[in-house]
């Protein structure tokens, strides 16, 4: 049997934070998730809880999720400030979908940007890849 090496997504059109969550912006919302790296570094995601909901506003570096693994639970951390308009509820049941598709059904939440400019603070995905290289 051929081994195929695990060939790592960094999608061009998303921004990267280097907590390892990604930013696809769509006018003035932020649509956000965990990166491939991230899922393949937790491994086997068996349970998400959210500590946001609709409405609340935030900041970035807050946590607005946890995500528990087969290795590992780690906090997930807001790229952009804003308002939260939507969450990702499919995750609660099907956890295992930001493994399979962290950048499509995968996505998280999503957040009314308050402040563009901070999209400058987030890394490109030559950047982000060349990051995640170095660690």
């Amino acid at each position: 049997l051929l081994n195929k090496e695990y060939i790592m997504e960094f999608p061009k059109d998303l921004k990267y934070q280097k907590t390892d969550e990604w930013v696809k912006i769509e006018d003035d919302i932020a649509v956000i998730g965990i990166s491939d790296y991230a899922q393949d570094a937790l491994s086997d995601v068996v349970f998400v809880e959210f500590e946001v909901e609709v409405g609340d506003q935030v900041a970035v570096g807050d946590t607005y999720a946890t995500i528990e693994s087969v290795k590992a639970a780690s906090d997930v951390n807001i790229p952009v400030s804003g308002e939260v308009i939507e969450i990702n509820d499919g995750l609660a049941d099907s956890p295992e979908i930001l493994n399979s598709d962290p950048y499509g059904e995968g996505w998280m939440i999503k957040v009314k940007i308050a402040d563009l400019e901070e999209l400058a603070n987030l890394l490109d995905a030559e950047s982000y890849e060349a990051y995640c290289n170095e660690r």
